[in-house]
């Protein structure tokens, strides 16, 4: 895998709708392969939610931005609900379906928005990774999807103002430079792997890990609260 040292200033659009398209062929496979009680699994990095919640909410999360239904307090915890209970009285396979047909609009639309909803593909990457290390899947934040998602997260901590932190990753060819530049604070500084580097980003557990942080706390990385 190599990641670019400086990511481009300049947005690139079709990146969020790649990385949906590189992990719904992901996926959606190995959903369909899933026994019907798989869903019902927990998924510790969102407590309280099954397998089949965290879908629910992605699918409706994307047909959302599909159909253009982005009204006041969407996405936030008590939307989320709604949707996920909205699609209480479907069957697992219908939900799969509508996160694959949402996997494979919402790429565009985002492509032709000012950027405001590129982070909401990384979500919907990140909770993939949530579903595979509920179902014991190996490198539950790595695969195909990752150096897509390195790119997307190095652009959103950019746009965000994020602290700056130069990442020098085992699996990558060049250092990833994140976040902003305001010169108030010096570059912290990562050494470790790509899927571990998602985690902090993330809030995931890194037990275990072997990684190096210097200059932040693991906590001050975390971009979705």
């Amino acid at each position: 895998m190599t990641t670019p040292a400086d990511v481009r200033t300049e947005r690139d659009p079709e990146l969020p709708g790649r990385l949906l398209a590189v992990e719904r062929d992901t996926l959606i496979p190995l959903l369909r392969a899933r026994p019907e009680e798989d869903f019902a699994v927990p998924v510790a990095a969102c407590p309280g939610w099954t397998v089949r919640d965290v879908l629910a909410h992605c699918s409706a999360a994307l047909t959302r931005v599909v159909e253009g239904r982005l009204e006041k307090g969407v996405f936030s915890p008590a939307s989320n609900e709604r949707d996920i209970a909205e699609r209480a009285g479907w069957s697992n396979r219908r939900v799969v379906d509508e996160l694959e047909r949402g996997m494979t609009g919402a790429g565009p639309v985002i492509a032709e928005t000012d950027g405001a909803l590129d982070g909401l593909a990384l979500g919907e990457w990140v909770h993939a990774g949530d579903v595979r290390e509920a179902f014991g899947e190996p490198g539950a934040y790595a695969g195909a999807g990752l150096p897509y998602a390195l790119a997307l997260l190095a652009r959103v901590t950019r746009e965000r103002g994020h602290l700056p932190l130069h990442a020098d990753l085992d699996d990558a060819d060049e250092p990833l430079r994140l976040g902003g530049a305001s010169g108030r604070r010096s570059p912290a500084r990562y050494i470790g792997d790509g899927p571990t580097l998602v985690r902090l980003y993330a809030g995931r557990p890194v037990d275990g890990a072997a990684y190096e942080l210097a200059g932040a706390e693991a906590r001050e990385l975390n971009i979705f609260g």
